[in-house]
């Protein structure tokens, strides 16, 4: 599985901004979709996931602010990140994984990461 993740940039604290991540390839095999990220000089967090069937969830530190979606037909997933914080700043990867397990384990495919700033 090939992955293209796309909107990330610069932002003013208190804005949002949407990431977009496609799947090409063995999409068949793909149940989990989500998101990590890697702040400067720390390690990669999750921050969310959904699966096929809709069942998702989000690190607690963008619980109510972030908000993941997916589009089966065209093989995406989407991040709207919205009252961005600072701390939010980091490289931010999309992810697959065949099950949750593998997924959470980081065994699935990874993106390229896209780099989202957050300017206070």
């Amino acid at each position: 599985v090939q992955l293209q993740a796309s909107g990330g940039g610069l932002v003013q604290a208190g804005g949002s901004l949407r990431l977009s991540c496609a799947a090409s390839g063995n999409v068949f095999r793909v149940n989990v979709m989500g998101w990590y990220r890697q702040p400067p000089g720390k390690q990669r967090d999750f921050v969310a996931y959904i699966t096929r069937g809709g069942n998702m969830d989000y690190a607690d530190s963008v619980k109510g602010r972030f908000t993941i979606s997916r589009d089966n037909a065209k093989n995406t997933v989407y991040l709207q990140m919205n009252s961005l914080k600072s701390e939010d700043t980091a490289v931010y990867y999309c992810a697959t994984g065949e099950t949750l397990g593998g997924f959470l384990g980081g065994s699935g495919s990874w993106g390229q990461g896209t780099q989202v700033t957050v300017s206070s």
